[in-house]
């Protein structure tokens, strides 16, 4: 009896450690990730990558909603620190030069802060939904640019609904 009741502290603390310290799971709300994640996808988030490696572009990443509590975003990394990001003529520029984004689906209809050059701080981030003209990120002052020490980590791989099965890109 004693064995199991060990057994059993070591497996839910086991569990424990692993949830709050190296994955989560975080489910998607709303479309703005679309057609990538869709409403209702159930994602694992790795949290513990970026204690040891740099956020790189096109990274899926999560972070809180600053004006919400309990309330999480998940878009891609579009910008990196040092950068300029600018949105013109429906195409996002980094560093004066178009960005060849193979997550662009369409031509962005409101560049919102990005209208003008946005120059990435030394921990920022740039981050856009893949719904480009459905998606409230680092063009809306509500979210604007994202510090790196906000990430709680990188949506790494779905696992509902059956079809989506996978890594993510």
């Amino acid at each position: 009896m004693i064995s199991w009741f060990f057994y059993l502290v070591l497996v839910f603390g086991a569990i424990f450690l692993i949830v709050h310290y190296v994955g989560d799971k975080t489910v998607v709300t709303g479309e703005s990730m679309s057609p990538t994640l869709s409403d209702g996808d159930s994602l694992i988030v790795d949290k513990i990558s970026y204690h040891f490696i740099d956020p790189r572009r096109y990274d899926i990443v999560v972070f809180p909603f600053q004006y919400q509590e309990d309330t999480f975003y998940i878009k891609r990394i579009i910008g990196l620190p040092g950068e300029t990001v600018q949105i013109s003529e429906g195409k996002v520029y980094v560093n004066g030069k178009v960005l060849n984004d193979p997550y662009a689906y369409e031509e962005i209809r409101n560049p919102g802060l990005a209208s003008g050059p946005v120059t990435l701080g030394q921990d920022e981030y740039f981050v856009l939904g893949d719904n480009r003209n459905n998606s409230i990120d680092s063009r809306e002052p509500s979210v604007g640019v994202v510090s790196r020490d906000d990430i709680v980590g990188r949506a790494v791989f779905c696992i509902w609904p059956a079809n989506k099965i996978g890594f993510l890109g």
